[in-house]
């Protein structure tokens, strides 16, 4: 191989790993923060503490979002048979943009006592991001059926955020709300078309194969004419 061309072998392998970096998972701080629920429910008025921590990792063009809460927010006066509960919530996002996130959970897979602290499930949705830039995530408002009966638990201490991310939307929409460009984004890598790859391809005489950003193998047409 000549030094041209493993130079030229090297610059892209390089380029690749560069590329790699950035398609990283973005930052992520994330913070148990504890959310005082005051909550309307059949039987009066409730109030509870339960630490919340919420997760977000990349999926596809958006965010999965994971809800957890430490401790039940809510009790009721009779025992709810297995599956008789079903939580959902709502996850506000600020900062780029502001959204709220749907987010729900199965229903009790036990059945829960009377009088008994309810525990809640992990609560999931998908966070997809129309400005790209910082956000934060904080606890909404809290809702629970159980029984043909609807609980309402809204956050009434103002909690903090339990997670900043660095979110990129589809297409490379910014926080300033220009749209994005028609070429590529920060999730792919850049495509040329037949008629480049064809030019590029006879420029360098070799054929590239790439795996990943693993590396770069070239395979010249050297020893076929030498042989002949």
């Amino acid at each position: 191989m000549s030094d041209r061309k493993r130079s030229t072998a090297l610059a892209l392998a390089s380029a690749l790993a560069g590329a790699a970096v950035l398609l990283a998972a973005p930052a992520a701080h994330a913070a148990v923060v504890d959310v005082q629920y005051d909550c309307k429910t059949p039987i009066g008025d409730k109030s509870a503490v339960s630490p919340i921590e919420i997760k977000g990792v990349k999926e596809g063009n958006g965010y999965k979002l994971t809800m957890s809460f430490q401790k039940g927010v809510s009790s009721s006066p009779i025992e709810l048979g297995k599956g008789a509960m079903t939580p959902s919530a709502v996850i506000m996002v600020d900062g780029a943009e502001k959204a709220s996130v749907p987010v729900s959970g199965p229903p009790n897979a036990e059945a829960v006592p009377a009088n008994t602290p309810i525990k809640i499930s992990d609560l999931s949705g998908t966070y997809t991001p129309k400005k790209s830039g910082k956000v934060t995530l904080t606890a909404g408002v809290l809702t629970i059926k159980a029984m043909g009966t609807t609980t309402t638990c809204t956050p009434g201490n103002s909690p903090k955020p339990s997670l900043e991310l660095d979110v990129t939307a589809p297409g490379g929409g910014s926080a300033t709300g220009s749209t994005g460009s028609t070429g590529s984004t920060g999730d792919s890598l850049p495509q040329t078309g037949p008629e480049d790859s064809a030019i590029a391809l006879g420029t360098l005489g070799a054929t590239v194969i790439l795996s990943g950003a693993a590396g770069v193998l070239w395979l010249t047409r050297r020893g076929q004419r030498a042989r002949s």
